[in-house]
């Protein structure tokens, strides 16, 4: 029987901050980390195991591969046909072209990644006036405030914490319902997140905390959005 992999946005993060070199795991070892009964590489979807072969450096993904890749994020919907509209008309200005040769960098791969999420309260319009205040001129990376994959992390992390591990216990001061608890959660977190995020000048942090809770919260209604089809699949069936 075909093992289905699933992947938090954490662990895609991971994944892809282990390809570009930065984070200090293998890439094997981060999908050992999630996949805790992975044994050999060849358990692995096509898409994992094609990349594994790359070269640190190398890494440069085809839409198609995006697609796939983004396919294993849990509560993610990634048609094919949809991400080739956003690249060629919706989030062109934000994406751009292929930057090696004819495949994307793994920042470009974070940003389709990102716009995914906020889509699902999001139009894009909106989408696209929220990333320029943090990414600038999209050609450029160097003028960013924050690298696309690290703000990736960041969010990815906080939702982590949401979903995947025990919640602390709020402070005792903490009062309200549990939508209110949830948003001061998201909030304080995110706050904390910005410690992590280096080089972000002061009068930048407000913006950037900003787009974090926003990209947090979105998560968070995608993840209803999912469950309620679930429940609504489950009723007809």
């Amino acid at each position: 029987m075909m093992r289905t992999f699933i992947l938090t946005r954490k662990n895609m993060a991971d994944l892809l901050l282990s390809l570009s070199g930065i984070n200090s795991r293998s890439p094997i070892k981060v999908l050992q980390d999630a996949w805790m009964n992975l044994h050999k590489e060849n358990d692995l979807p096509p898409i994992i195991q094609k990349i594994l072969k790359l070269a640190k450096g190398e890494t440069g993904f085809s839409l198609n591969e995006i697609v796939s890749l983004g396919n294993l994020i849990e509560f993610t919907n990634f048609p094919q046909s949809t991400v080739q509209n956003w690249v060629k008309r919706d989030v062109k200005g934000l994406i751009g072209s292929p930057q090696l040769g004819k495949k994307y960098t793994i920042e470009q791969a974070a940003m389709l990644f990102i716009v995914e999420d906020l889509k699902a309260t999001l139009d894009f319009e909106s989408i696209r006036k929220i990333l320029v205040l943090v990414f600038n001129n999209i050609e450029d990376r160097t003028d960013d405030i924050v690298n696309p994959t690290d703000l990736y992390l960041a969010y990815a992390s906080v939702f982590d914490q949401i979903h995947h591990q025990s919640l602390p216990t709020m402070k005792s001061s903490a009062s309200g319902s549990v939508n209110e608890l949830i948003d001061q959660f998201i909030h304080q977190e995110c706050i904390t997140m910005l410690s992590s995020l280096n080089g972000i000048k002061e009068e930048n942090l407000k913006i950037v905390l900003n787009v974090l809770i926003i990209s947090v919260l979105t998560v968070q209604a995608g993840f209803y959005q999912a469950a309620t089809k679930k429940y609504v699949t489950d009723a007809l069936s």
